[in-house]
């Protein structure tokens, strides 16, 4: 076997992957706004004051009220995604019981976009036809397969999950050091987190890693500074 022939057998098949991978950003970006929300909250109350309980509160507060934020929107979001896709499926399932003919020549004419010649597009219309029409012009005309419509409960999980995750760092690194060195630790893990999370968005999309890992840093130490500097101004006016 050639070395064409290897690298072309070992290429990932793209039915699926598409998907795989919008999971996989959509968790590593939920994570990272986990981090990044919390670190600059619970930075920003260490701006203030060192209570411990008071740190503590703060990061849970953030915590629920972050993920919680999260999974609603992302909810809200697949949902519409979804009943847009029911609709569209609904809609082409009327059109082949309507129009079967016309619909049978706009597939044959999708296919030849594809690069398929008038005659083999028109048998494999035909073929994809006969075994299921719908699933046929769901895949080429819609871009969906009937057998897997976005879920919204998933997609909540994950984002709750994916956010929860995240900000147990921060949380965590300002709450159990001692005072003298939990500002530092808390930032120092804030920023090793930042640019995991920014090389691995970056190699899921096939991206410069150096300038992703940067970009991340860079956006978690300005929030951090910021928020630290609104809580240290709020501190000394004693408010």
């Amino acid at each position: 076997m050639t070395d064409t022939q290897t690298q072309t057998h070992d290429e990932p098949h793209q039915n699926g992957l598409g998907t795989r991978l919008n999971w996989l950003r959509a968790a590593v970006l939920g994570a990272n706004d986990g981090v990044v929300s919390t670190a600059g909250l619970v930075v920003g109350v260490a701006g203030a004051t060192d209570d411990r309980a008071a740190l503590l509160t703060a990061g849970l507060a953030g915590l629920l009220a972050g993920s919680m934020s999260m999974a609603a929107g992302e909810y809200v979001s697949v949902s519409t995604q979804r009943d847009s896709e029911k609709a569209a499926l609904a809609t082409e399932k009327r059109e082949l019981e309507e129009t079967p003919e016309a619909e049978l020549v706009e597939l044959t004419g999708l296919l030849e976009a594809k690069g398929l010649s008038a005659k083999v597009a028109r048998e494999a219309a035909v073929q994809l036809t006969e075994r299921d029409a719908l699933r046929a012009h769901a895949e080429v005309e819609l871009g969906i397969d009937p057998d897997e419509l976005t879920n919204p409960w998933h997609a909540a999980g994950a984002s709750f999950l994916a956010f929860t995750v995240g900000a147990l760092l921060p949380l965590l690194a300002i709450v159990l050091p001692p005072p003298s060195v939990r500002l530092a630790v808390t930032v120092v893990s804030v920023l090793a987190a930042l640019a995991l999370t920014g090389w691995w968005s970056a190699r899921l999309g096939d991206a410069a890693v150096g300038r992703a890992v940067l970009r991340n840093m860079g956006g978690g130490a300005v929030a951090m500074a910021v928020t630290y500097g609104a809580g240290a101004l709020l501190g000394a006016a004693g408010i």
